[in-house]
This record gives structure tokens, sequence and C-alpha cells, in this order.
């Protein structure tokens, strides 16, 4: 089976909670804070591995989570960060955010990385909070959360060479006896549902791989039949092959054949379309008439094609000059990473951590991950605590929001569980 999208959900790990903790030793009752910090989550990374094909293993796990960072302890003791999680995918997977749909990352080449969740960083222990007037702090940074969503994984093939063309026009068979490949050939249409790769290692050429791609249709570029499936894989050759059915032999033309593959390769991508071009004709044991072959050679070459080549793939015939022809051009192509744009290239937004405010029943309401984070580094028994909570409150503008709107002494003040008297 091939598989070639998957959609996976991800989560790194969270932060571990700073420790709050004192010294109590033999003669020292009253030692000083030695909470430890929390260790880091660990992060999400995606690596591209030569030795897998397909996307098939993310139908049967969806869901990915890396390692909680530990909690502080005592004695100044850190908490071990989480172990990072590597998810394995193969080379020429791209990875797309799912809500915005936009690229991630492209990994083509063996061992590539790329880090999709950060984890997050762990709290700090309450020995960090001491200060000339602050000597026993009674309240810890909790961890940061990690960070968490869905993907997408798209594989695109990394071959060479591409046979394009419509269905049942012999590209399999073609495949078959260029490589080692054994694609399922039959005479009907649509027999290659999946991609189907082979090496092709001829003397006196460079060894290439070659694709034998689904075949397309007119509306392809919209998605008809295999549609953006056929064109997604070919996205990435730097030669194609396309082959056509010079026998007439099913009723069809040829020469319109080859306009309107060409079209839907201009509609999907301009640069697709220019791509170097090799026109082979096939099934030429099967023709009657061989002015149609040079009928449809002048025309070819009227429209810029001037690679073009009488083969039969059931006989082999014509085929060796073909493949040396296609070698000669990989030899002048360099190989390149596929171009991402900027309107593609997901960027990654700093995490921030938000409030609103708002009033209900004369009670002001502050909402949001900014309090949840605070709630939990407090201790509202505890005055030094207190203290920390109403600078931070201050320091982040909260103070002066709430004086905005009209906030007066004696008003409560609601966080999550947490109530207050305003006193300003």
């Amino acid at each position: 089976m091939f598989i070639d999208t998957a959609k996976i959900f991800v989560k790194s790990g969270d932060g571990g909670h700073g420790a709050v903790s004192f010294r109590r030793e033999k003669y020292v009752p009253l030692g000083g804070p030695d909470g430890g910090d929390g260790g880091d989550g660990g992060d999400v990374i995606l690596v591209a591995d030569k030795n897998m094909t397909t996307l098939l293993d993310f139908t049967y796990r969806r869901k990915y989570a890396a390692e909680r960072g530990i909690d502080g302890t005592g004695s100044k003791c850190y908490g071990k960060d989480g172990e990072n999680l590597y998810i394995k995918v193969p080379m020429g997977t791209i990875i797309r955010d799912e809500e915005s749909k936009k690229i991630m990352a492209d990994l083509s080449h063996n061992g590539d990385e790329y880090v999709v969740c950060k984890g997050g960083k762990g709290g700090k222990g309450n020995a960090k909070f001491t200060t000339p007037t602050r000597q026993a702090p009674n309240f810890a940074e909790p961890g940061m959360p990690g960070e968490e969503g869905y993907i997408l994984l798209e594989l695109k093939l990394l071959a060479d060479v591409g046979l394009l063309g419509f269905p049942n026009v012999g590209k399999s068979t073609l495949l078959s006896k260029v490589s080692k490949a054994k694609p399922k050939i039959a005479n009907y249409h649509f027999t290659t549902l999946k991609p189907n790769l082979g090496v092709v290692a001829l003397g006196g050429i460079s060894p290439f791989v070659i694709a034998d791609i689904p075949g397309i249709i007119e509306g392809a570029a919209e998605g008809v039949g295999l549609g953006l499936d056929f064109l997604r894989h070919i996205e990435r050759t730097r030669v194609l092959i396309h082959v056509v059915d010079i026998s007439g032999i099913e009723g069809r033309d040829p020469i319109e054949d080859f306009i309107k593959i060409n079209e839907e390769l201009k509609r999907y991508s301009v640069k697709l379309w220019d791509r170097p071009q090799i026109v082979a004709a096939n099934k030429s044991d099967m023709l009657y008439d061989e002015e149609t072959f040079k009928n449809f050679e002048s025309k070819v070459r009227e429209m810029g094609y001037d690679k073009i080549f009488k083969i039969s793939a059931a006989t082999g015939e014509g085929v060796e000059p073909l493949l040396k022809e296609a070698a000669r051009l990989l030899s002048e192509i360099p190989v390149t990473d596929l171009e991402i744009s900027e309107e593609e290239r997901f960027i990654r937004e700093e995490k921030r951590f938000t409030h609103e405010i708002r009033v209900e029943d004369n009670v002001y309401i502050i909402e949001g991950t900014f309090v949840d984070r605070l709630l939990l580094a407090v201790n509202v028994n505890d005055p030094d605590s207190l203290r920390y909570f109403h600078k931070v409150l201050r320091n982040k503008g909260i103070i002066d929001e709430l004086v905005a709107m009209g906030i007066e002494d004696g008003d409560l003040v609601r966080l999550n569980d947490f109530e207050f008297e305003f006193l300003l």
C-alpha cells in the first residue's frame, strides 16, 4: 500500500515546575530557600529516513507526545529534561501546519530534521526568587506548557525522471522493461493507482530513479480523477518523459492527448510545464501507417519539443536511446530543493500569555492563559507570595487597565477561583 498524505497530532513536553523548598539541617533550623528548577520539556522532531517509503505508519498511530520535564526538588536539585521525541518520515516529506496549510519544512535529504513542536521551558525554583528584601520566597515558577497541534504530512516522490501521459499509454510497461520494478500491468484504464519507482542502470550512463506516476486526465489541475495526487509527485522530478500512444488503437488522437497533458501541467505550475520534456511515441510496433508518426513528430516539433523518440516498450525498440538522452539531461540539471514562496512558508509565532478583562455584576474578571500561569506560581496564603503577585500585575499593566476601566477601592477582582478587594 502506498500512502502519501497523513494528518497527525503532535505535542511537545510541558516544562517541569520549580520547587518550593527550604534547607533544613541539624543546627540550621531556618536555612534559606533551596528549591531547584524544573526540567525542560522534550521537543517533537521529524527526521527524514531513507529507509521509509510511505506514510503508512501514520494511519495506525496518529498522536505523538514528547516527555514532560521533571519537577525540581529541594537541595537545589534540578529536574531532568524530558526526552525529545524523534518521528521518522520518508525523504521528500513536506510538513504543513494543519490550520493555515502553510509549509513548515521540506525534508528532502536523508537525516534532515525539523523541530515541529518545542518543549516548554522548566520553571524556576524558589531559590531563584530571593532578593535582599525577600529572603524566604514561598513560591516558585510553573513550567511553561509545550506546543501542540495537528500537522499534515505530504510525500512527494524523489524521482529523477517522471513518466507522464494518459492512462494505458504504456508507462508501466516501460518502467518494467527498464528497471526491476514490477508494476501491475493490464489493459484497462487506471491500472496504476499509486506511484511506482524503479532504478535505471544501463551500461555507459549513471543510474537514475524513474517513477511511473498515476495517469492524468483533463481537469487534473483542479483535482479531477487522480488529479493533484499525480501532479504532486512529478513536482520534484528534473526530467519528464511524456509517453504517448502513437498507435491510436483505442481511438485517441496522440496530438490531442499530448496537448491536453501539457495544458494540465501549465495550469498547475508553469515551472513544471517548463521542465525538460522527452517525448516517447510508444506502441510503435502496433503502428500501421508510418505517416501517423511523421505527422505527430512534425506537429510536436512545431510546439517546441525536439527530443522525440519512436519506441515500443513491449519489444524494447528505441528504449535505450531514450534512456541515454534522459541520463544526459540529468547530468546537466542540478538537484534543487523544492522552492517555498514567502506566502506558502509557515512562520512560527512566539508563544505569548494573554489576558482579557470584563466587568460582570460589578466584579472585574480577569481571564486568559496569563492568569492560569500566574496563579500556578502564587501561594495566596503567603504575604511574600502575594506581594510578588501584585508586582506581576503591575508590571504586566493590568493594574493600569483596571484603573482605566473605572475600578475603585473596594471593588472585587476575580482571577479564576481567586478573589480580592482592589486597593490602589
